[in-house]
């Protein structure tokens, strides 16, 4: 018996066996991307507490960073701990240095599960501002 997690995880030379390189479809194209398992998951995100990245307002996660790709990690990690993203808005620019602005983004995420503590982690490591806001 085959449970998800295994079915996530299923490589490029299985499903090269299976199907032929040129007709693969969308439900291969999404089998081909591995999962985050939760406790990699916890960590990167109490990483992103510690560093201000991420914050807890109200019963929501607030997560900021100037690269969407982050963004995309931290949705990965919200569906390791059986989380969901709201929203993700492009706040405001930026300076980075002298001669260079970026874009902030700004992901608001729900993560009622009750096998994680990462709601006690916050209030323990966390601040009430993220590191991008003038106020810190």
């Amino acid at each position: 018996m085959m449970n998800s997690l295994s079915k996530e995880r299923k490589t490029t030379r299985e499903i090269e066996k299976t199907t032929d390189h040129r007709h693969l479809d969308l439900n291969d194209l999404k089998e081909l991307r591995v999962s985050m398992l939760p406790p990699q998951a916890q960590k990167k995100m109490k990483s992103w507490i510690r560093s201000r990245h991420l914050i807890r307002s109200g019963n929501f996660f607030i997560f900021e960073t100037v690269e969407y790709s982050t963004v995309e990690k931290f949705q990965d990690c919200l569906k390791a701990l059986g989380g969901t993203l709201i929203s993700v808005k492009p706040m405001k620019k930026i300076w980075i240095g002298d001669h260079r602005r970026v874009v902030l983004y700004q992901a608001k995420a729900s993560l009622h599960t009750p096998h994680h503590d990462l709601q006690q982690y916050w209030i323990k490591y966390g601040s009430f501002h993220t590191r991008f806001d003038e106020r810190a």
